[in-house]
């Protein structure tokens, strides 16, 4: 009989114990009535929808799939998992629109810092950079994770200082966090605990960047909520289309302008037809530049 067999009957004794514990615990808070605390309503427009719709799983840390013999050998690299958006074109509908599949558990940025960041930083269609930015962050909390799970593993290791060289950079950069944590998160058992809090909060963290949404060159309130036909399947989706709100209250970014100009007038001459009413300035600066200066001179 194996060393597991005979404490088998030990470890299922103190799970039922604890398990009753709990449940007394429970109990003095009304449980199993109490449902618990109130939702509150609060979405783009209106979160009755939240308890209709999936959650989006993910798994951090990510699924191990290599595709190289170096990935093979020395494992993948953390890969953030972006909610996809998927883009469509439409005579009624313009050519900057895009859905993406409801889920009760993404977000977005709040509509106040979605423009800021498409007004005053001129990020509007592409959005690389903030890809990057989400990506640089998303990998700098994987590896900040590998560091706590090794400071963690030192404990175990009583013949390694960890206050000498090298070990003392790693205490250095994760001990921060115990003296901070330590009068908050109590010790089970006699055993500290706040390193494992920590590490569930840095994976919780790094996971959320896979469901959060960017909606440029729409703001977030701008979300219509229907559904759509998916892989025969019907599924809740998200729909951004028609003009940008932004596009109507400010002036349409220039670099977008001279791009239809000089690449696609084909857009030029749909924004020209479809939204003739809302007087916008659809040609680039420097056409309307050198038409005003053309006319200076003939006058």
């Amino acid at each position: 009989m194996g060393l597991d067999e005979k404490f088998a009957s030990v470890r299922t004794s103190f799970y039922n114990k604890v398990g009753e514990l709990f449940e007394k615990m429970a109990h003095g808070f009304g449980y199993p009535e109490n449902p618990g605390m109130p939702t509150i309503s609060d979405t783009l427009a209106d979160a009755s929808w939240v308890d209709s719709v999936p959650k989006r799983i993910t798994f951090f840390p990510p699924d191990q799939r290599p595709e190289t013999w170096f990935e093979m050998i020395f494992g993948p690299l953390p890969r953030v998992e972006p909610l996809p958006r998927y883009i469509y074109e439409t005579k009624e509908e313009g050519f900057y629109n895009f859905y993406i599949e409801n889920y009760n558990n993404i977000f977005f940025l709040p509509d106040r810092i979605s423009e800021f960041i498409q007004i005053k930083l001129n990020i509007c269609l592409d959005i690389s950079v903030l890809e990057i930015l989400r990506e640089v962050l998303f990998i700098g909390l994987v590896f900040y994770s590998q560091m706590v799970i090794i400071r963690i593993a030192l404990f175990w290791f009583i013949y390694i200082n960890p206050y000498t060289f090298p070990w003392s950079y790693l205490t250095t950069a994760v001990d921060w966090t115990e003296d901070v944590l330590q009068g908050i998160v109590p010790s089970i058992f006699g055993v500290n605990i706040t390193g494992s809090i920590f590490l569930g909060a840095l994976g919780a963290i790094a996971d959320s960047l896979n469901h959060l949404v960017f909606t440029m060159p729409f703001l977030p309130g701008e979300a219509e909520r229907t559904k759509l036909l998916i892989n025969n399947e019907m599924k809740d989706v998200l729909v951004f289309h028609y003009l940008p709100a932004l596009w109507y209250k400010y002036p349409i970014p220039n670099d977008i302008r001279e791009f239809w100009y000089f690449e696609r007038p084909d857009i030029l001459e749909y924004m020209k037809v479809a939204y003739s009413d809302l007087n916008l300035q659809l040609l680039p600066d420097l056409v309307i530049r050198q038409s005003q200066l053309l006319t200076h001179l003939y006058n």
